[in-house]
């Protein structure tokens, strides 16, 4: 069943795209049962006007003559085209028109800016956040990044999956703010990662080493950011998680982030609270907690889904949030990447297609 949301706004899209042909409609209406003193101008005027930002450059035009072919067959019923009154009506909307094709030029303008803005944002995105792959160490793996709709920001989310000696490990994080920032710190934590995960024997170790690249990276930046306008963003929620070969466990250090949720096969779900809460990557200074890694059962079939708050904290037209543990209970999904697809899809239905936040998704499934 099509959610509320969405089929208001596939109404409301409708509506404005059939709405200067209405216009027209209700302008020729007007002035045929309405005595000749009264004008229908506005009607003519507001339609290339309403067109402009909606429609095509073509689109436009046609619309722009069929206002002016309006107004002009209304004065051409009253025989009264050569007056003053009727000249001036039809140049008015004659002007609006050509007004409204310039405007559609304008938007259609940066409309292409922006998607290639968005294109190149995408794109050093892909870069710092290359697709895991399909299976790593005997697991499923799939990871999805959903950009917010709004802007062309580069957003702070991450995620990486490594094999090591140790298990396969991984990383799913969201540093606080957008843009270069955020940006600076993901690579930062991608590269630290990558490397203590292939090199430190315990899941503690590597997220001290996190910490402690971090904590370079800003006193590194800090002059250097003073003098330009930008901010180093070195605060990170953060969940690490490893997988020993062979083993059906799963071990988790949490850093102030989203619980993961563990999907069974049956369709049983359960969300890894932490235990032991803890400060976020980069706040150290603030007071200094040991990490602990959690085990948690890994059965044969079961699917560990981590994602960022873009998730959990996605409101509908009425500010609810969207709830992953209450709306993935009870249901089954044949591979990590069905998962995330429908995740994915709810979301936008459930927001009408309005995300501000930058979603980052990672599923393990042990076959």
């Amino acid at each position: 069943m099509r959610e509320p949301n969405g089929w208001r706004l596939s109404y409301v899209r409708t509506l404005l795209r059939v709405s200067p042909a209405l216009l027209i409609a209700t302008g020729l209406f007007y002035d045929h049962f309405t005595p000749r003193e009264f004008t229908a101008v506005p009607f003519f005027t507001a339609s290339p006007l309403v067109a402009a930002p909606l429609f095509s450059l073509l689109g436009t035009v046609i619309v722009g003559i069929a206002s002016v072919a309006g107004i002009s067959a209304v004065r051409g019923y009253y025989g009264d085209t050569g007056q003053v009154d009727a000249i001036t009506e039809i140049a008015t909307v004659a002007t609006v028109a050509v007004l409204a094709v310039l405007i559609n030029r304008l938007v259609r303008r940066s409309d292409a800016r922006l998607a290639t803005a968005r294109e190149i944002a995408e794109a050093a995105q892909r870069a710092v956040l290359p697709v895991p792959q399909e299976r790593i160490g005997g697991l499923e793996i799939a990871a999805r990044y959903e950009a917010a709709q709004a802007g062309a920001s580069i957003g702070g989310d991450l995620y990486a999956v490594q094999d090591s000696p140790h298990g396969v490990r991984l990383i799913v994080g969201d540093v606080r703010g957008k843009g270069l920032g955020a940006v600076s710190a993901v690579a930062v934590l991608i590269g630290a990662f990558r490397e203590a995960a292939e090199q430190e024997s315990t899941l503690e170790a590597v997220a001290q080493r996190l910490e402690r690249a971090l904590a370079r990276e800003a006193i590194r930046r800090e002059a250097a950011l003073r003098d330009a306008a930008v901010e180093y963003e070195g605060f990170v929620t953060a969940v690490l998680a490893e997988f020993p070969h062979g083993a059906g466990r799963a071990r988790i250090v949490n850093r102030g982030h989203p619980p993961p949720l563990l999907l069974l096969a049956d369709g049983t779900l359960c969300s890894l609270d932490a235990r032991r809460p803890a400060l976020p990557l980069g706040m150290e200074d603030l007071g200094v907690w040991p990490d602990r890694a959690e085990d948690a059962g890994f059965p044969p079939g079961a699917t560990l889904l981590f994602y960022t708050d873009g998730l959990s904290e996605a409101r509908d037209a009425y500010g609810a949030f969207y709830d992953p543990a209450e709306r993935l209970s009870g249901r089954v999904f044949s591979a990590p990447r069905a998962l995330l697809t429908t995740l994915a899809d709810e979301v936008r239905r459930h927001t009408g297609d309005r995300t501000t936040d930058d979603m980052a998704l990672l599923a393990v499934r042990r076959p």
